[in-house]
């Protein structure tokens, strides 16, 4: 039986070792189809990953000959099919080291919520066993690898931190911090390694160097980003202080119990001035009302002569918001890659960001383009005004893509938080075609809405055509619709309709990030992927 690997550089091994596969191109196209195992890719897909979004004519031709290549390659125990409208392979779990690492780090993650945190270690330690160097190592410097790399780095992350937990609750705290001071130094903006390594000083008869750690933590999180550490850092850090009992390992048993270590997430909003922040707070603030979400504002300013003028603006903005709120203002040469690390640091769900004006005539600035193709999260971009109270609710176009499944997630979420309606929007009929309408599709759509969310939803069929699309949501509070998976290159499709019309409903885009989302139950961080589509 072939087993495949990407925790590490790609590779194929059966029982006589390694398999050796072809150039980039057919490389790069087995990690695409590894990293949707049991899945179908669209050959539009594989073609727009396999050449970053600038496919030429040939783009058909050249994947099948990839595939066809790679079945030659991988022999009779090939697991690639056919299947419209592309290719999938079939995999068993004991077949990709990913899924390994997935089912162990469940295992141990559940052992240690149930207390048994000498069982939850072992399965974690041997969950990061399966990792062989960083993952797909050699496939790094192309485009679509990069996403996939932070979100599989990610889940390592978390396993190392559930690993920990297990052994702090095991006393082995002297032990442990050695291993945490290098932890801490290689990702100095992760509170979770902070908090621990607290923890462990703390409980090693070091109450003054655990202080100390909270100390520079925070020095540094007001430096790069000027937002104080997350409510359970500061929670530890007065427990410290009053030298709490509940941190003795002895009387918790639990070091996830001591640190309340699980973050809540977050909805990042960075507007592109401070005339659009009302806008956007509109939306953000519905968000973060949901239990156990909170609001995070970023003002990146490129003139440090707005800095004093930003920062007490946000600051009277937070005292006037119902929803738990932390705010900052900071200079940057750099704004969408700092967008990108505020929300990789602070376990931001959901990223809320302006549409620029020229949306719906042109493709995306560059730097909203870094911003889709790096958050770990899912970015949302608002174009026009909201007020969820007016209009018929919030209206979701769908066709089933992947980011149209980010779409119906979070308009479940403003749907939910501002008690307004769902809709769901399909297309009609189309004899012409031979095609059906998409009713069961958008039945599928609202039980799994149902599910996870309880939220029921309407739907609505408009005939095939883009401007009867964009006619059909006129009444709409929101629309909340998936962007095209080959935005890079054909910009916005359907959406534009929507874009360029004085007397449109407001839109919010949403791009799909590797992160699994805020409908997600909290054990999908141990989950490559998650959708409410399973």
């Amino acid at each position: 039986m072939l087993e495949f690997r990407i925790l590490g550089p790609l590779e194929v091994v059966d029982d006589g070792g390694a398999i050796r596969l072809g150039g980039p191109k057919q490389r790069a196209t087995l990690a695409i189809l590894l990293l949707t195992a049991n899945r179908v890719v669209p050959v539009e897909r594989l073609a727009d990953e396999l050449y970053a979004g600038a496919a030429p004519a040939t783009a058909v031709t050249q994947v099948q000959r990839q595939i066809s290549e790679l079945r030659k390659v991988l022999g009779s125990a090939s697991a690639i099919e056919t299947r419209a409208p592309g290719y999938a392979i079939r995999l068993a779990p004991e077949q990709l080291d990913l899924n390994v690492f997935e089912r162990r780090m469940e295992a141990g993650r559940d052992a240690l919520e149930r207390g048994d945190a000498r069982i939850a270690a072992d399965l974690l330690q041997d969950a990061l066993r399966t990792w062989h160097g960083p993952p797909l190592a050699d496939l790094a410097g192309e485009s679509f690898a990069q996403p996939a790399i932070e979100r599989l780095d990610e889940m390592r992350l978390v396993a190392l931190e559930l690993r920990v937990d297990a052994e702090l609750a095991l006393g082995r705290h002297a032990e442990l911090v050695g291993e945490l001071e290098q932890l801490v130094a290689e990702h100095r903006l992760r509170e979770r390694f902070h908090g621990q390594l607290m923890l462990a000083l703390y409980r090693s008869g070091r109450q003054a160097d655990a202080l100390g750690v909270y100390r520079w933590t925070r020095e540094a999180l007001v430096a790069e980003f000027g937002i104080e550490p997350t409510p359970a850092l500061q929670h530890l850090e007065r427990a410290i202080l009053n030298q709490d009992p509940a941190l003795d390992v002895e009387r918790r048993g639990s070091a996830r119990a001591a640190l309340r270590v699980d973050p809540d997430r977050a909805v990042l909003v960075v507007p592109s001035d401070e005339g659009q922040l009302d806008s956007l707070l509109a939306v953000g603030e519905q968000l973060a009302a949901l239990p156990g979400w909170e609001l995070i504002i970023a003002r990146l300013l490129s003139d440090d002569t707005q800095l004093v003028r930003a920062a007490s603006n946000l600051n009277a903005r937070r005292t006037r918001l119902s929803a738990p709120v932390r705010a900052a203002a900071f200079t940057t040469l750099e704004p969408a890659l700092d967008v990108v690390r505020l929300a990789t640091a602070y376990e931001v769900a959901l990223v809320l960001i302006d549409a620029p004006g020229n949306l719906g005539h042109e493709r995306l600035p560059k730097d909203l383009a870094v911003v889709l193709e790096r958050s770990p999260a899912d970015v949302a971009l608002l174009a026009g005004t909201v007020d969820l109270q007016k209009g018929d609710g919030v209206f979701v176009p769908f066709g089933g893509g992947t980011h149209d499944w980010s779409a119906l997630e979070v308009g479940a979420w403003l749907s939910s938080a501002a008690g307004a309606s769902l809709r769901l929007v399909g297309l009609g009929a189309d004899p012409r075609r031979g095609r059906r309408d998409a009713s069961r599709l958008l039945a599928d759509a609202s039980l799994a809405v149902q599910r996870i969310a309880g939220v029921e939803s309407v739907p609505l069929l408009a005939e095939p055509s883009e401007l009867a699309l964009a006619a059909a949501v006129d009444s709409a509070s929101l629309v909340v619709i998936g962007i095209s998976p080959r935005w890079r290159h054909e910009g916005l499709g359907a959406v534009r309709h929507m874009l360029v019309r004085d007397a449109r409903p407001p839109v919010l885009l949403v791009h799909a990030g590797p992160r699994p989302s805020g409908l997600a139950p909290r054990e999908s961080r141990s989950r490559f992927s998650w959708s409410i589509e399973g």
